[in-house]
């Protein structure tokens, strides 16, 4: 009675806490399931309205604590920041975000997609800066965090972003790696709203291989979907098209793209420098199709915005692109001002680096310098060369990725990370597992005695079938009893001679009949079975029977098993059906010899070869028997009895039969 009000009491003290803990757990739930209505609501404002979505944002912030929550809310307002290219305020951010992880004891898997969206964001920042080896350093910390996570639906996008960047770098085998990596996660969670991103993607990097028939192909996957996709989307398509074009030297359909570009970022002010990346664009195609001063308005329009955020790398292109303006208006003081004035980046993207040195060749040939002209020469020639090369083992590495990587075991590890991610949030109990553990247990135990007993089966059953085949067999053969006792009546009135013949006629009957009852017998007790029989056929056969038993030196009889009537039988078949009615020499061969297999046993005859339809055909059910012991002994063993029955050309040049027999080395007799 003690312990009875011990555990109300015990109960009654625990009922209030587990309360209290499963209404802050509905708390927590509710908060959750708020903000990702609220982004599913905001998302598609992101890259179109930034400044509104931050300030719907912060008052979702105003009403949440300092919780995750608030975090989630924060990466909002993280990428808003990324959309108005505020540098400072996406440092802030994200610095608040990465303290916030490091405080988190428990790292859980909601806490895990959080930190890989702030990194994922600040990878884009610099992206867009240039900055290409920390954009991959941050696309991939991002990635592996998210596999930590449950929010694996958002891993195609951050590997979008990381194969942008290698591909960037020049790194287009590890570009389209990432691209097909994150195509197959796709295929894998049925993500068909996301392979449109891939597919201008890859067809980014065929465009830098100058394969335009993949890039083409690509374009227009992507393509078929353009209307779905999102403002920054189409920007992203449009201007990839156009670059596919200027490599391609068509400047007028690369201008038609960039034109429809620059119109659609000119309904969304905030875009500035998307805007002002086409601008560049159009200027390069501009200065191409010899439009001079269309190509100088487009650069003005956009260097301002450039030096206003101290982008380098454009700034670079801007200045290569007023170098070659004032190369046409052969301006060589203001081109040597440009190269005076225009520091190098520490990063520059192929193309950007092969256009500056066409330009800088041009200018030391113009100024009279042709040691320099040929140094630069030399230069964007090994760069070309390398380009070149990286092609090759492009073309190398995505055949082989192609056929490499396995969708179903992608979709496997994608699952398996994301269950072993769900087991962590849940609390199992003991009494779970010990039933899960029970009832494991009895699953084994039934998969176990259901096993031993179909085995069990199965033997029995082998059992009753070779019994049968071998009573069979003797029923066919013998009446025994009945023919010992007439047999020896008969010796009895015979000459020595004729009861020599009757002696070996019952000796072989007796034999028979105990070879027909065992499954296996030695070599030894075979061969003399067989040199019985032969004996007794040799007056029936006549006196041009020239039998012979070659067995070789390294073969020992006395240890070597084989299924009893193994050879007896094909040599009672040979002589009644082969070399009995035969005319001239009747020859019998059995050869018995070691070999890499095991024991070769061959019985061959010049009686003219195996025949359908023979005068002295008999029931075939020696032959049936020995055929089925075999194939039901092989069912018991890892290598099998080889049995082959076929005419042959003897040396003589008569056709004869051949029966051989491979017997592996410790070859298992018992079913």
């Amino acid at each position: 009675m003690k312990r009875h009000y011990l555990f109300i009491t015990l109960a009654a003290c625990l009922l209030p806490f587990l309360a209290c803990r499963q209404q802050e757990k509905g708390k927590q739930d509710a908060a959750l399931k708020n903000y990702y209505t609220f982004y599913q609501h905001i998302s598609d404002s992101l890259p179109e309205h930034p400044a509104w979505a931050r300030q719907q944002t912060k008052l979702q912030m105003q009403q949440t604590k300092d919780s995750l929550e608030w975090y989630q809310y924060a990466a909002i307002v993280l990428k808003t920041h990324f959309f108005t290219f505020d540098s400072d305020s996406m440092a802030y951010y994200f610095r608040l975000g990465k303290q916030y992880y490091k405080r988190q004891e428990k790292k859980t898997p909601q806490l895990e997609d959080l930190i890989s969206e702030y990194y994922n964001i600040m990878g884009n920042y610099y992206s867009r800066m240039g900055s290409l080896d920390t954009a991959a350093y941050l696309f991939q910390t991002a990635y592996e965090q998210r596999l930590r996570g449950i929010q694996t639906e958002g891993a195609p996008d951050i590997l979008i972003n990381l194969a942008d960047v290698r591909s960037r770098q020049g790194q287009y085998d590890q570009g389209a790696y990432w691209y097909r990596r994150a195509l197959l996660i796709c295929d894998s969670l049925h993500l068909e709203d996301k392979k449109t991103s891939i597919f201008y993607g890859l067809g980014q990097i065929y465009m830098s291989l100058r394969d335009f028939d993949q890039c083409d192909y690509y374009f227009e996957q992507a393509g078929k979907n353009f209307q779905q996709m999102l403002t920054y989307e189409q920007y992203v398509y449009l201007n990839n098209r156009g670059n596919s074009y200027y490599y391609r030297e068509d400047y007028e359909r690369a201008m038609s793209y960039f034109r429809q570009c620059c119109k659609l970022l000119g309904k969304y002010k905030e875009l500035k420098f998307e805007r002002n990346l086409c601008y560049l664009n159009m200027a390069d195609v501009f200065q191409k199709m010899g439009e001079i001063d269309s190509s100088y308005i487009y650069l003005e329009r956009c260097k301002s915005f450039f030096e206003d955020i101290h982008y380098n790398q454009a700034l670079y292109y801007v200045a290569t692109q007023e170098l070659g303006l004032a190369l046409k208006r052969q301006n060589l003081k203001e081109a040597r001002q440009i190269l005076l004035s225009t520091p190098t980046p520490p990063q520059l993207e192929t193309d950007i680096k092969l256009i500056r040195y066409e330009y800088l060749q041009q200018y030391f040939e113009e100024n009279g310098n042709f040691k320099e002209a040929y140094y630069i020469q030399q230069l964007k020639q090994q760069l070309s060369d390398s380009v070149k090369n990286e092609r090759v083992k492009m073309r190398v590495a995505d055949a082989t990725l192609r056929y490499a990587q396995d969708s179903t075991l992608m979709a496997h590890n994608v699952l398996i990370q994301k269950k072993e991610n769900e087991v962590l949030e849940l609390r199992q109990t003991t009494i779970f597992w010990i039933t899960l553990c029970f009832f494991t247990l009895l699953v084994i135990i039934f998969l176990y005695m259901y096993g031993k007993k179909k085995r069990a089966l199965l033997q029995a059953q082998n059992r009753r079938t070779v019994s049968t085949l071998r009573l069979e067999n003797i029923r066919n053969r013998l009446s025994p009893h009945f023919i010992f006792n007439v047999l020896n009546q008969e010796m009895a009135n015979r000459n020595p001679e004729e009861q020599k013949e009757l002696g070996e006629l019952v000796k072989l009957m007796r034999r028979n009949l105990e070879v027909a009852e065992q499954l296996c017998v030695t070599l030894t007790e075979e061969l003399d079975f067989v040199q019985t029989y032969i004996n007794l056929e040799r007056r029936s056969v006549g006196k041009d029977f020239y039998p012979e038993i070659n067995l070789n030196e390294q073969v020992n009889p006395n240890n070597i098993l084989i299924p009893s009537m193994l050879i007896q039988i094909p040599v009672e078949n040979a002589v009644k059906h082969a070399l009995r009615g035969k005319e001239g020499d009747k020859r019998l061969w059995i050869n018995i010899n070691k070999t890499d297999k095991g024991i070769s046993i061959q019985i061959i005859d010049n009686g003219g070869g195996f025949k359908t339809i023979s005068q002295n055909k008999g029931t075939g059910t020696g032959m049936k028997v020995i055929m089925q012991t075999i194939q039901i002994l092989n069912t018991r063993n890892k290598e099998s009895i080889e049995v082959s029955i076929h005419n042959t050309t003897l040396p003589s040049g008569e056709t004869g039969c051949e029966v051989a027999f491979i017997l592996p080395d410790k070859y298992n007799y018992r079913i």
